[in-house]
C-alpha cells in the first residue's frame, strides 16, 4: 500500500497529449518516488473553468464539478480529491464552499446530477498537489529522496494568482508566498527574491487583451532577469504557457531578448530525486531548460 493514496483530477491541460502534458509526466514521476498513489477518476469531465468566461451561468459551472466529485465518491470512496491545475484546484474549491453553505444551490444540483445517475454524500477535500506535498509530507520528508541537489541554479518561483488567493496554500502570506522557495531550497537550487511572484499572468486576457497580458509577463520575467534567476518555477499550467510562449512576440514588441525557461515544481523535483529529462518531461517545454537537461544526463 502507497504511503499516501489521492483520487486524481487530471483536468484537460494536464491529461496525455494535451498541452502541459510534460507536467503530468512529471508528477507521476515524482510521486512513484515518494509512494504517492494518484488514481485518476474515471469519466472525468472538465471543471467548467472556460465557460465561466463565456457567463455560462453559476450552475452549470458547479454541476460539472459536483459530477467530478459524485465519480470520485462513487468510484475510489474515502479519498481526497488531487488536482494540479491551478484553475482547476481553484474551481472545485470555490464549488465544495458553496454547495455545502448553499442548500438551494445543492438541492438544483442534485436535481441535475440525478439525470446522470449520480449523486452527492459528501464531498471529498479537494488538495492542490502543492498541498499534497507541503501539508501532507512536509520539506523534510521532501527533502530525503533528493540524489541530485540543484547546487548552483538558480529559480524564480512564480506563484501566479490561483494558488495564493482566496484559498492558498497554509499559513501562507498573500503577498509574498514563500512555498515555491522553499521546495526549491529543499532540492537544492537558490530561489532569487524578486517583487513579482504574484503578479497574474494575464490569463485569458491572453486571448482577448494581449497587449494588456504581454506587459504583465514582460514586468514577471524582467523582474526574474534582473535578480539573477535562470529558469522560472510556477505551479499552474496557464501560467507556464502564458510565459512561455510569449516571449517570442514580447521580444519583438519591446525589443528584449527574453529566453527564460519556464518549468513546474514537479519537473524540477524529478531531476533531483535522479530522474531523467524525458521522467521530467523536460522534452515538453517550449524554451527548453538546457543547463538541467545537461545535468539530469550526468
Amino acid at each position: 500500500m502507497a504511503r499516501k493514496e489521492y483520487a486524481f483530477y487530471p483536468g484537460c491541460s494536464s491529461q496525455k497529449g494535451a498541452s502541459a502534458s510534460n507536467y503530468l509526466t512529471s508528477v507521476e514521476s515524482m510521486c512513484k518516488t515518494l509512494d504517492i498513489k494518484i488514481t485518476e477518476i474515471p469519466d472525468w469531465n472538465c471543471c467548467g473553468a472556460s465557460i465561466s468566461y463565456a457567463e455560462a451561468g453559476e450552475l452549470p459551472r458547479h454541476v460539472m464539478n459536483a459530477r467530478n466529485f459524485a465519480l470520485a465518491e462513487q468510484h475510489l470512496p474515502g479519498q481526497e480529491i488531487v488536482a494540479t491545475c491551478a484553475a482547476c484546484w481553484l474551481g472545485a474549491r470555490e464549488s465544495k464552499e458553496r454547495l455545502e453553505h448553499n442548500s438551494v444551490l445543492m438541492a438544483d444540483t442534485q436535481e441535475a446530477l440525478k439525470e446522470a445517475g449520480l449523486s452527492i454524500k459528501a464531498i471529498p477535500e479537494i488538495k492542490h498537489m502543492v498541498e499534497v506535498l507541503i501539508e501532507d509530507l512536509g520539506y523534510e520528508e521532501l527533502a530525503k529522496p533528493v540524489k541530485k541537489p540543484l547546487a548552483d541554479m538558480k529559480f524564480a518561483g512564480y506563484v501566479g494568482c490561483q494558488t495564493n488567493r482566496p484559498f492558498g496554500i497554509h499559513g501562507e502570506s498573500f503577498e509574498n508566498p514563500v512555498y515555491l522557495d522553499k521546495l526549491i531550497e529543499t532540492v537544492g537550487g537558490e530561489a532569487v527574491p524578486y517583487d513579482q511572484k504574484v503578479t497574474c499572468c494575464g490569463g485569458a486576457l491572453a486571448f482577448s487583451e494581449p497587449d494588456k497580458a504581454q506587459a504583465q509577463i514582460k514586468d514577471i520575467i524582467e523582474s526574474a532577469y534582473d535578480n539573477g534567476a535562470e529558469m522560472i518555477v510556477t505551479p499552474c499550467p496557464l501560467c507556464q504557457a502564458n510565459v512561455e510562449v510569449y516571449q517570442g512576440q514580447i521580444n519583438k514588441k519591446y525589443g528584449t531578448k527574453f529566453n527564460m525557461p519556464v518549468l513546474y515544481y514537479s519537473q524540477l523535483m524529478t531531476i533531483a530525486y535522479g530522474g531523467t529529462a524525458k521522467e521530467a518531461g523536460l522534452d515538453g517545454n517550449v524554451i527548453r531548460a538546457r543547463k538541467l537537461e545537461e545535468f539530469a544526463s550526468k
